[in-house]
């Protein structure tokens, strides 16, 4: 901001204009654009003055009267009355000097002292003699003032009228023809004084001569002007000056009194003047900003009336006795947070009566804020910024302004000026986590409460009014919004819809934290939503099938001893974690002693020795249970027959396949009936020779037994450990002889994993032994041991 002081304008008028009289125009002077005037503030400031005495027409740009103007009140006797006022604009900062010269209009008619002189002439004055008369007095100045005198006609006396240094015009009483007091004791006459106004205005006294005896010397002043330098803080009744006046006359015609001549109201409340002493004394307080100078006019006279003047000039000292005074002129608050350096945020204006290094003033600021003062144009002071504003951290300042003249002792003056800083959306929401984790079990109810996010702003009112919203994304290719919600303004995120947690165990929201500021500022966190395990899901059994249309025997050879493996129940369940821990038991058996299942693995051994007194067929109902709470079960049936050969059980050999069976399993039977022959055969042939010598029934093949993929439950998850089916579990497989259709027995366990999810068969050396040993059986056709019936 540029700051420009011009020079001075003047304008001279005549005083008492009416209020509102037009001065001059004042913009179009100083080259000012009357339409920007009220823009830029246009004002008018007193100088040391305490009234405004003119004001400036903002539309037209004219500077007219405000207050009357006196021009004797405010000047006196002064030659040169001038008015100093200021003209102060803003944007740009700038100032005009005004100095108002007033004219003097002849309003004051000259006055006297006295309403009657009295003088008491001695009859022994000669011809010619001459006799000072009172003055008169004229508030008006120049050509306003008296001018002339005249007397009234008589035969006794003339005028005769003379000018004083500076055009003061006095008169003296010209003895034209001598007095005779036995003739006439007194004379009358009126003296006029007329100033020089248009029109000339007068005023009268009336003259009253006692004609005496002689006293022909009148008092004579030791000065004609005294001089006196007065401090301003002189106490009262102090004395100024003492004058003195001698008369070389004798008794009553030679004593002197003094007295005040023509002084003003203000002058005569502020001296005293002893009549006897010549003693000026202090009776009112001074003021060097109020009046610099007295001028005080004295008169002597002796007893017979006889008179001289002298002049008191009086100049009063300046002592600092005025503390600064601090104006804020403009002040802009609140202030924006994100202003620039530099900036002006308001205008200061400082004040000091006192003159001289009294009056010459320095200003400053309080430590630790943002702000300094720079010099303007004179007393003027911008206040700037001059470092970075943040509400968030300081929302308002208290700034003391400290002003101190150069007086001694300084004076010095503070104020303070609260100034606000107004917000600006610059801080985006901040989350109170960076990442927010959530535990939801599963089978929720929908519009239950999920988690809660909160964020805050630490900008003010609505830039820091956070408003939460769901970013757009995907859950297994639905919408994120169709899984949770959230509330705008709590932030709390309810379910949708009820959750599966074999379905998806977790998922992930992105969730919008956005305030209300323009333009809005926003901030995301990420809401990663687990789903915790409910046991919803009973065991699902494998083998053997749990349907009720079918059923499968497994052969137990009579000569199996205690602990060995007859079969494996296999089961799954789809829930994790303890929900998914599986428990075997038998629950219901032919023979309860004679066999045990394994409480994990689910491998069901015989107790004991098989003896001829058992049962050949035994049932089994096996409960499988997980661990959850409470605890979900399923059942199933283990059909056992005991047997070396199936020859000796009749229900066996009159058993027909329905004719309603499922033609495919048929043709399955056929050609894995014939591809194992084919296979048997050949291999029986190669090693036959070798082998002839064995009796005992020997293994065949490793079997791999496999589970259908069919039986997997389509929700099924591999759980390491958690009790359920594994990726592979194999058995030995024996065959036995003697019969049409051979035994398939499951007899150990290799405890490897799953059952593949193929039919492959693995050819082991066991099974060369085997096939060795079948040289000394008497049956060459092999048959599966398990049936299907409808």
């Amino acid at each position: 901001m540029a700051d420009t002081v011009y020079g001075d304008v003047s304008y001279s008028f005549p005083e008492e204009m009416k209020r509102g009289s037009v001065i001059g125009n004042i913009a179009k002077d100083l080259g000012l654009d009357v339409n920007r005037l009220s823009v830029r503030k246009a004002r008018i400031n007193t100088e040391g003055n305490r009234k405004k005495y003119c004001d400036i027409n903002l539309n037209t740009g004219d500077l007219t009267v405000a207050e009357r103007i006196d021009r004797e009140g405010l000047c006196g006797k002064k030659t040169v009355c001038v008015i100093k006022q200021e003209l102060v604009l803003q944007n740009p900062l700038e100032s005009h000097r005004i100095n108002m010269n007033v004219q003097d209009v002849n309003d004051n008619s000259p006055i006297f002292k006295k309403d009657v002189i009295k003088l008491e002439i001695g009859e022994s004055a000669v011809k010619g003699s001459r006799f000072l008369l009172e003055e008169a007095h004229d508030a008006d100045i120049g050509t306003n003032s008296v001018q002339s005198y005249s007397i009234s006609q008589n035969e006794h006396f003339t005028l005769s009228v003379s000018s004083k240094a500076g055009g003061r015009v006095y008169c003296e009483l010209l003895l034209d023809k001598e007095l005779d007091r036995e003739k006439e004791q007194e004379v009358s006459l009126i003296l006029t004084a007329v100033d020089g106004g248009t029109p000339p205005r007068s005023g009268t006294v009336a003259i009253h001569v006692t004609v005496l005896d002689a006293n022909d010397n009148a008092p004579v002043f030791g000065q004609s002007v005294y001089k006196v330098s007065l401090p301003e803080n002189s106490p009262l009744d102090a004395v100024v000056a003492t004058v003195s006046a001698t008369d070389a006359d004798y008794g009553v015609n030679g004593e002197v009194s003094y007295e005040f001549s023509h002084v003003s109201e203000n002058d005569l409340a502020t001296f005293s003047l002893d009549p006897y002493s010549g003693k000026i004394i202090l009776v009112g307080s001074l003021d060097y900003e109020e009046e610099t100078a007295f001028e005080l006019q004295l008169q002597a006279t002796d007893g017979l009336g006889l008179v001289s003047f002298a002049t008191v000039m009086i100049d009063i000292i300046d002592i600092n006795d005025n503390a600064p005074i601090i104006l804020i002129d403009t002040l802009y608050s609140p202030v924006p947070e994100n202003v620039p350096l530099s900036t002006e945020v308001g205008i200061i204006n400082v004040q000091d009566r006192d003159a001289d290094n009294n009056g010459q003033v320095h200003c400053s600021l309080q430590q630790n804020v943002p702000f300094k003062l720079v010099p303007s144009i004179k007393n003027y002071y911008s206040l700037v910024t001059t470092g970075e504003l943040d509400r968030e951290l300081i929302s308002d300042y208290n700034i003391t302004i400290t002003a101190t003249d150069e007086g001694s002792p300084p004076l010095s003056s503070s104020k303070t000026i609260h100034l606000a800083v107004a917000d600006v959306n610059d801080n985006p929401p901040v989350f109170e986590e960076q990442v927010y984790s959530a535990h939801v079990k599963e089978n929720n109810k929908p519009g239950s409460s999920v988690c809660t996010v909160a964020a805050t702003d630490s900008d003010w009112r609505q830039n820091g009014t956070v408003v939460y919203s769901l970013l757009p994304s995907d859950v297994s290719g639905a919408p994120v919004s169709s899984f949770v919600s959230i509330n705008g303004d709590t932030g709390v995120v309810h379910a949708v819809r009820s959750f599966d947690y074999e379905q998806f165990k977790s998922f992930k929201v992105l969730v919008l934290a956005r305030d209300n500021g323009s333009p809005p500022l926003s901030s995301n966190v990420t809401v990663s939503v687990f789903i915790s395990d409910e046991n919803d899901n009973s065991p699902q059994i494998l083998y053997p099938s749990p349907e009720g249309n079918s059923f499968m025997t497994e052969m137990v050879p009579k000569a199996a001893q205690s602990g060995s493996l007859v079969s494996k129940v296999i089961a799954v369940d789809a829930d994790s974690g303890q929900n998914a821990w599986l428990s075997y038991h038998i629950v219901k058996a032919t023979d309860p002693g004679l066999f045990t299942i394994g409480e994990h693995s689910g491998e069901i051994r015989t107790q004991r020795d098989i003896s001829e007194s058992d049962s050949t067929k035994q049932n089994l109902i096996v409960s499988v249970k997980d661990n959850g709470q409470p605890s979900l079960s399923a059942t199933c049936a283990v059909y056992l027959l005991i047997s070396d050969n199936l020859a000796e059980i009749p229900e066996l050999k009159d058993m027909s396949y329905d004719e309603s069976s499922s033609k495919l399993t048929f043709y399955l039977i056929i050609a894995l009936v014939s591809v194992s022959t084919f296979f048997l055969t050949f291999i029986i042939i190669i090693l036959a020779v070798r082998f002839c010598h064995r009796r005992k029934p020997r293994l065949l093949f490793d079997g791999a037994v496999a589970i259908p993929s069919a039986y997997l439950p389509p929700n099924y998850a591999e759980v390491e450990g958690a009790g359920t089916l594994r990726s592979t579990y194999n058995y030995d497989a024996y065959l036995t002889t003697g019969s049409r259709t051979s035994d398939f027995k499951f007899v150990t366990s290799y405890s490897e994993g799953t059952l593949p999810a193929d039919l492959t068969l693995k050819k082991t050396q066991m099974s060369v032994d085997d096939l060795e040993g079948l040289c000394t059986t008497n049956h060459s056709q092999v048959w599966p041991l398990i049936f299907m019936s409808c």
